[in-house]
């Protein structure tokens, strides 16, 4: 089959490579279409020192299971969980499998990711998609999910300030996120094609942050090693710093900011789909404006580099029909 290999030195090239076989319990499913986000061009960059088949975010067909039991689910379209837990520790047992310390992470560890036609995954971590969610919208399941691990992570209320920090992917779903929950959130950015699409969204824009600042809660999703001072600067005393941004670079701030105005620093990253897949399916969340290009799995490579320019948002690779 035809994937995306990533070799660790920014490399970033289409392969033939063996198709996976699916294990016990799990099912092989054919990509119809898959997202590349910020983590999957970090990966391309470095972090992680991944190399391999990179991808998360996607929407596929069931095309073969391992168990009788599952024969039903054939033709089915569906999302993925990414975090692989272990199932047997302490974490996993509390439905922590993100955290589990011997988890593997679709297209990011230890597990190929869905820049590919097929990807194998157990059925419990597969997720029905309703019709009226299309194959574009279902690959925004995965970030979409992560933007609301926001509400269950930090508490906020309607008098609740709210700043989003980065006018990309993530900070567009973000503010969308948020934006039911609270009278006031702002989306900051520096792009104005971003910007003007956010205020289209029905979003609330600034190009200036230090005027409106402090922030009760600031959510850090800049994808830059710059987000995190700047998010600290921008909180008020006893507020709260969402964070975001994986970055390949390091990430270097002046701690005492964070002790003296005691800023809570909370990291956050994967998050429930079944109220995503909701969301997406209501139009709570509108993704269908923030895709700027589609191509084709053979012209992976040039989707990679269209990704990658600062005006682009969500860039999707289409593989099957």
């Amino acid at each position: 089959m035809k994937a995306v290999v990533l070799d660790g030195r920014e490399g970033v090239s289409l392969q033939e490579v063996a198709p996976p076989a699916p294990g016990p319990g799990e099912a092989l499913v054919q990509i119809l279409s898959a997202g590349i986000c910020g983590t999957d061009l970090e990966l391309a960059r470095g972090y992680m020192g991944f190399s391999g088949i990179p991808g998360h975010e996607f929407v596929g067909r069931i095309a073969a299971v391992t168990s009788p039991s599952d024969q039903l689910l054939k033709g089915a379209r569906v999302v993925g969980e990414i975090n692989l837990g272990c199932e047997q520790c302490a974490l996993c047992a509390q439905g922590m499998a993100r955290h589990c310390a011997r988890r593997r992470v679709v297209g990011i560890l230890g597990k190929s990711g869905a820049h590919a036609e097929m990807i194998t995954l157990p059925v419990s971590c597969l997720r029905a998609i309703p019709a009226e969610v299309t194959d574009t919208q279902a690959v925004f399941v995965e970030p979409a999910a992560a933007a609301l691990r926001i509400l269950d992570q930090v508490a906020v209320s309607k008098s609740s300030r709210i700043l989003v920090l980065g006018d990309g992917r993530l900070g567009l779903l973000a503010a969308q996120a948020l934006a039911p929950r609270c009278a006031s959130v702002t989306l900051a950015g520096r792009h104005a094609a971003k910007m003007a699409l956010a205020r289209q969204l029905g979003l609330e824009t600034t190009s200036a942050p230090d005027q409106q600042a402090p922030f009760d809660v600031v959510v850090e999703a800049t994808g830059s090693p710059e987000g995190l001072p700047r998010a600290l600067q921008l909180t008020r005393p006893g507020g709260t710093v969402a964070l975001k941004s994986t970055c390949a670079s390091p990430v270097t701030l002046d701690a005492a900011k964070a002790v003296i105005d005691e800023i809570t620093i909370i990291g956050s990253r994967c998050g429930r789909f079944e109220p995503a897949i909701e969301a997406l399916a209501s139009g709570a969340i509108k993704v269908d404006p923030i895709v700027s290009a589609t191509y084709p799995l053979a012209h992976a490579v040039e989707a990679y580099r269209h990704a990658a320019r600062p005006e682009a948002l969500k860039v999707i690779l289409q593989v099957g029909a």
